[in-house]
């Protein structure tokens, strides 16, 4: 068996629902062995029945004076998918959607409109230094490079390029170069980011694709405690 096999035939709906024949589910666990994606799904279904287990610890109320019809023992975890089990965990997920409809998607949706200043750096092309520029930010919270970059006709674009404090490459972007001098804002997201000296190289590219060293420019993050 293999995964696409196993994604169009559902058959890791039908494993966790004890729906496979016992030749098919032998193929599927020798499958799982192979397939980090699958194992991953079933590994995530069973946290999910132990949390609903731990949720559900209590045995459910007596509806009209009838008790349940008791769960086969031989039905493994799979007891859970029984209607006395299932009813309770669909209330919850049904609360847990209604909280983040009703409370967390205003709050997103009100913070994402609400205007609010990020912590900048200023980086002048035309100035060479080893001093680093400091900028302040809150854990998690990016901040804004404010790039200054002298006119120069012969260069059609320019590459910015950011290292992180252990000297990796963290991400690469292309600019046009401008007619005048001006000021171009670079977001760096905040999430992940660590302490410490970033540097901005940054090179000219000409029309037909040579680049020039402008300079590299430390950047010291600080992230606010």
């Amino acid at each position: 068996m293999d995964h696409d096999e196993a994604v169009r035939t559902n058959v890791t709906e039908r494993y966790l629902l004890d729906e496979l024949d016992p030749e098919l589910r032998d193929q599927f666990e020798e499958h799982l062995f192979d397939c980090q994606d699958c194992a991953l799904d079933v590994r995530s279904a069973a946290m999910f029945v132990e949390q609903s287990k731990a949720i559900l610890s209590e045995q459910p109320e007596t509806v009209s004076g009838r008790v349940p019809a008791p769960v086969s023992k031989s039905s493994g975890w799979f007891a859970w998918l029984h209607p006395a089990f299932v009813v309770p965990v669909f209330a919850l997920l049904l609360a847990v959607v209604g909280y983040q409809n009703f409370v967390m998607v205003p709050r997103l949706e009100q913070a994402a409109n609400t205007p609010h200043v990020l912590p900048w750096a200023s980086v002048n092309v035309s100035t060479r230094g080893s001093t680093p520029t400091a900028v302040s930010a809150l854990p998690g919270e990016g901040f804004n490079l404010l790039v200054r970059i002298p006119p120069e006709s012969r260069y059609a674009s320019y590459r910015l390029d950011l290292y992180s404090p252990s000297g990796r490459l963290e991400w690469s972007r292309t600019i046009p170069a401008a007619s005048a001098e001006e000021t171009r804002s670079i977001y760096v997201p905040g999430t992940n980011r660590t302490e410490g000296v970033y540097a901005l190289a940054v090179h000219g590219v000409t029309a037909a694709g040579e680049s020039s060293d402008l300079g590299r420019y430390p950047v010291e993050l600080q992230i606010q405690k």
